[in-house]
């Protein structure tokens, strides 16, 4: 194979295989550090945050809505009994990410009511019956992640929170079992070369659908089909060369794939409402399985999923929240903190459960740390001042705004660059057809 063609195989890998690195290696990381207020947590058992989440909680666009319940299950043991409380109508959603980073289950107010709740979750190929009054969940993969988020009202709401999450568990139905955990890379790899390791060693371990694995076949040139001792050790310097800069291409592309085309109006939100459709084979409770959800083009499909991995890693499907983001103000000129800025909502917008738009800085989308301690700001914001025909302004911007009714509507901004995200929960039809439209962020 020609050097230019062994390039571009590895940056076809690298967008194929980022979402099993990226997704593995937080579940690694999540279950060893914890994150943020997410305390450290074995396989098979829920890590509940205290509080919401803060910018010490470094992950791509953590949300400031919700108070995280997360469980990083290993089915190698077996399945796994989930119990869920009843909310008394109050918002949840547990969402069932593979090792691909696949959404392939929902429990939660949307898609199975607020009642108490029994779950049965089973490895792929799992036979059985399960308990009496247990609904069952195939996991794809038998490494797989439960996101949970309970909406929190405040600081003031926190007992009830904490109250829920006593009750949210997950346990081995046969105790006793040891979790195999994830399979360690060669650490004698070269840094460089240590992303092709990590996919060589999980995608081995966690198979993807069928067709995955037929699309994977064309890597063997990479060595990532190879058994046995890595081949990256001491890969001939050519051969090294050839996939480093095929690596840097594909992140290229994933990096170019997270922004809005070019040729959008300025100050147009970026809702890519099938963002998380490219799950097409494993479509289990609570999620949609209908052409209007699903990604038709498997290969278009592959960097959609790669770009979701980035920029929202654990993100739900539309039909549970939306997400829309901004980096451009309406004069098409970027988000700054150098300026301040408005939004103003004439009517609410249209959503079963509430709505939020929280900062980011660029470039990592992580939480921007201000003297406010105010990360978010939307529908559940006390204090909130609407103008006299109900409309909502409100103002983006680094210093604290002098005028008391528009500190009120104040969501502040860094220093440098930023990018907000809208989260609209369990969103209405007119949300999903593309009817409703956000405001533009005007410059003042």
């Amino acid at each position: 194979m020609t050097e230019p063609a062994l390039e571009a195989l590895a940056a076809d890998a690298y967008i194929y295989g980022y979402p099993l690195v990226a997704d593995l290696s937080m579940v690694g990381h999540v279950g060893a550090e914890g994150l943020g207020s997410l305390p450290p947590a074995p396989f098979n058992r829920f890590s509940h945050a205290s509080q919401l989440a803060a910018p010490a909680d470094e992950f791509v666009s953590v949300n400031n809505d919700t108070v995280y319940s997360i469980a990083q299950l290993d089915l190698s043991v077996g399945p796994l009994e989930l119990h869920v409380p009843d909310t008394a109508g109050g918002y949840y959603v547990l969402q069932f990410v593979d090792a691909w980073s696949n959404n392939f289950a929902y429990v939660g107010r949307r898609a199975t009511g607020t009642a108490e709740q029994h779950w049965l979750i089973v490895p792929p190929g799992w036979h059985g019956s399960p308990p009496e009054g247990a609904r069952v969940i195939t996991s794809p993969t038998t490494v797989a992640t439960v996101v949970g988020r309970i909406a929190c009202d405040g600081p003031a709401d926190l007992p009830r929170i904490k109250a829920l999450q006593e009750l949210l568990t997950v346990a081995p139905a046969e105790p006793g079992g040891i979790p195999a955990g994830l399979p360690e890379p060669d650490p004698a790899v070269p840094a460089e070369l240590a992303f092709f390791e990590r996919l060589r060693v999980w995608q081995a371990a966690f198979p993807p659908a069928a067709a995955d694995v037929e699309y994977q076949r064309r890597f063997s040139p990479l060595g990532l089909l190879d058994e046995g001792p890595s081949p990256y050790r001491a890969a001939a310097p050519e051969w090294t060369a050839a996939l480093v800069k095929g690596l840097a291409a594909g992140k290229q592309r994933v990096e170019e794939a997270t922004r809005p085309a070019d040729g959008r109006p300025g100050g147009d939100w970026s809702a890519n409402l099938h963002l998380f459709d490219y799950n097409l084979d494993h479509l289990g409770p609570g999620t949609l399985d209908d052409p209007r959800w699903r990604i038709a083009d498997r290969r278009a499909a592959y960097l959609t999923r790669a770009a979701a991995a980035r920029a929202g890693l654990w993100g739900n499907h539309a039909y549970e929240a939306v997400y829309a983001t901004a980096f451009l103000d309406e004069e098409g000129r970027q988000l700054t903190g150098e300026r301040s800025y408005t939004m103003r909502f004439d009517e609410p917008p249209p959503v079963d459960a509430f709505w939020s738009v929280t900062m980011y800085a660029l470039p990592d989308y992580y939480l921007v740390a201000n003297p406010a301690e105010r990360y978010s700001i939307g529908d559940r914001t006390p204090g909130l001042v609407r103008g006299e025909d109900g409309s909502l302004t409100l103002v983006l911007q680094r210093e604290r705004p002098a005028d008391r009714a528009e500190a009120a509507n104040w969501l502040p901004t860094p220093a440098g660059d930023f990018r907000p995200m809208i989260r609209l929960y369990q969103p209405q039809a007119a949300v999903l057809d593309g009817t409703y439209r956000l405001p533009p962020i005007r410059p003042r």
